[in-house]
């Protein structure tokens, strides 16, 4: 998800050095062995999150950590995985020049024996082949952009279709209504991937495509509103972020532009909803991401998520809790073969076929979803509230 370009090189060289350094302190390429460990019912093991916990990103980070949280609250008080598991948190604000330090604090711990996240493209891009080079597994929940899988992260796993999935998706049921469409994107990692393959896609179906970029860090959106408009266009695809695509509704609806307004995952917020007011009504969003209000299969994992923060789940919380639950049945799985390290999790992870709340996971050879696996859903906001169309596939 989001990203700036441009990453500390000083940060990535120190977090370098303590990658290389939890790998020669530890046995099997990173974190305890079990004969170190004692890895009995007394031993404790750490599942990291990485994601935005401040800033203006942090509500998706909240709501992908208390799925974290959760997965392991319930095993701990089962008891029956032979270990304890505690939570490390790890705030990188969604931003790329941060997440070298949060990989940092993640991989001092040596009981870490994963990661869930980070949430963004950008972070994910800046840090994959820092954890790659501790031998930690990454099982990422979120972060979309479509070609994380190709830039050779050793332990890079993803639970949900990214870009070159979701884009070509919700492009066929536009191009199924509208005829001349006006795609925008912020020049994020995320935002330019997502948008670029919704472009591709729409041209293939013979739609007519104007495009322009416009930065993320833009806080007035009226002269791309008023091109827009000025287009002719029957429809807008904005590929971006929550807090930017508040602005650009409020922009949109100011300027009277008349057609539909669709986005990708990552302005699918209560952010958006706040922001937008009035203006994010009739929106549309594309996400390879499970409403678990609604999903039968996640019937208790709502009631247990809302029971506990006071909230229903929202967006990423589900297929962080599935995530986390992939790296617990990993670490036990690694336990019970003899030794439990970051090499021997990040191998049992890469083998899962996890029967989860948001559908049967396994992993491909590249650490995303086999291609036609996983599920691209479509969203609209009404009322002030962003309620599930179903798979996009079938959407009207």
């Amino acid at each position: 998800m989001r990203t700036r370009t441009l990453v500390n090189v000083a940060a990535m060289s120190a977090v370098g050095a303590l990658a290389l350094t939890a790998c020669s302190n530890s046995t099997g390429g990173g974190g305890l062995s079990s004969s170190a460990g004692g890895g009995g019912g007394g031993t404790t093991y750490t599942v990291a999150f990485e994601g935005p916990l401040s800033g203006d990103n942090a509500q998706l980070g909240i709501n992908e950590v208390n799925g974290v949280q959760l997965a392991i609250d319930q095993a701990n008080a089962k008891k029956d995985l032979g270990f304890t598991v505690k939570l490390l948190k790890a705030d990188d604000g969604g931003d790329a020049s941060k997440a070298p330090a949060a990989a940092a604090q993640v991989l001092q711990d040596a009981t870490v024996m994963g990661v869930v996240g980070p949430s963004f493209s950008g972070a994910s891009k800046a840090v994959g082949k820092i954890y790659g080079a501790a031998n930690l597994t990454i099982v990422n929940p979120s972060a979309s952009n479509g070609t994380l899988q190709t830039l050779g992260f050793p332990t890079w796993h993803r639970v949900v279709p990214n870009d070159y999935a979701e884009g070509p998706a919700v492009a066929d049921w536009m191009a199924k209504k509208f005829k001349k469409v006006f795609v925008v994107n912020d020049l994020s990692d995320y935002g330019a991937g997502v948008a670029g393959a919704v472009e591709k896609e729409l041209k293939a179906k013979g739609v007519t495509v104007q495009t322009a970029g416009v930065d993320a860090k833009t806080t007035d959106y009226g002269a791309i509103s008023q091109t827009v408009k000025q287009s002719g266009a029957q429809a807008m695809f904005y590929g971006g972020y929550d807090a930017q695509g508040a602005l650009f509704a409020k922009a949109l609806t100011a300027v009277g532009f008349p057609g539909a307004r669709v986005a990708g995952n990552g302005v699918k917020s209560s952010v958006f909803t706040t922001g937008a007011g009035a203006a994010g009504n009739g929106w549309y969003f594309s996400c390879g991401c499970q409403d678990a209000t609604v999903a039968p299969s996640a019937k208790d994992f709502t009631a247990a998520y809302t029971a506990k923060f006071n909230t229903p789940p929202s967006t990423y919380s589900p297929e962080a809790f599935d995530a986390t639950n992939i790296l617990l049945a990993a670490i036990k799985a690694a336990k019970a073969a003899g030794t439990v390290d970051r090499k021997s999790v990040n191998d049992q992870v890469s083998k899962t076929d996890f029967a989860g709340i948001t559908g049967q996971i396994k992993f491909g050879p590249d650490g995303d979803l086999p291609a036609g696996t996983g599920t691209v859903n479509l969203y609209t906001q009404k009322d002030g509230k962003i309620i599930s169309l179903g798979d996009v596939s079938k959407a009207s």
